[in-house]
């Protein structure tokens, strides 16, 4: 099964992650990355690994990046890894996939997530389960606020183990991606129809109540008061980007 994947990464100023990610895709055949035209370390990184294969596009948003990478790469491989740069294939995650022989109708497999601060694994985060592994061509992509959805055509299946999600970079690189994250976020939430809204989504247009939620599923749901310094800042962090997206609403409102 190995063989038949090519792990597809998008980066734009990674060279925080992008070495640890690249380290453990070793078994792939090719690995390619599309990066955002980056101006740190990151290309230089990425040529350090002789299975990594770099093609730079300008950025313009999340879903139109993702259709380029797996469509006008030159990808031959009957599958496609979906990675982030700070997702790592850990041995019991690359065993499971390669011992898998799916049949012509099963078109992805989902895979969980391990949320890691600075290295630190925490017991859950509210990172969902996402199908990561699919059947090149039966794949979409739909922009959703600031990021993008993949859709797939036809059957998916679940697998036991989980990758790793162990974002390196600094405070001040995340508040800043936060801040246009949220902006396309309010932008989302402020023109889709009440009824296509999550209940979440609908705590947050109170511009109040959102980081309030947020807090208590982190801490006390969730459990990751138990997860010590590790677990407060994740809460933190996510408390914060909610904080942000009520900035940004309520901004909105005095604008009118």
């Amino acid at each position: 099964m190995l063989d038949q994947i090519t792990p597809v990464i998008l980066t734009y100023n990674e060279a925080a992650n992008i070495g640890r990610t690249l380290e453990r895709l070793a078994w792939a055949r090719e690995v390619v990355v599309v990066d955002s035209l980056s101006t740190d370390e990151t290309a230089a990184i990425v040529a350090r690994f002789p299975n990594a294969r770099l093609v730079e596009r300008p950025f313009d948003s999340h879903a139109k990046q993702w259709l380029f990478a797996t469509s006008q790469t030159g990808i031959a491989s009957d599958w496609i890894l979906r990675m982030d740069a700070d997702y790592m294939v850990e041995p019991a995650l690359r065993d499971e996939i390669a011992a898998q022989k799916p049949a012509p109708e099963i078109s992805a497999y989902q895979i969980g997530f391990t949320y890691c601060m600075d290295g630190k694994p925490l017991r859950a985060s509210l990172y969902p389960t996402l199908p990561v592994l699919f059947r090149r061509g039966r794949e979409s992509f739909v922009q959703d606020g600031h990021t993008e959805k993949l859709r797939i055509d036809g059957p998916t299946r679940p697998l036991a183990n989980r990758l790793l999600h162990d974002d390196r970079k600094t405070t001040e690189r995340w508040l800043q991606s936060q801040s246009r994250y949220q902006a396309a976020e309010a932008e989302k939430l402020l023109t889709r129809p009440w009824a296509e809204l999550s209940w979440p989504d609908r705590l947050r247009l109170t511009r109040v109540l959102g980081p309030l939620a947020v807090a208590v599923h982190c801490l006390l749901v969730k459990g990751l008061i138990f997860d010590g310094k590790a677990g407060l800042l994740y809460t933190a962090q996510r408390v914060t980007a909610d904080i942000i997206l009520s900035m940004h609403l309520l901004r909105r409102d005095l604008a009118r």
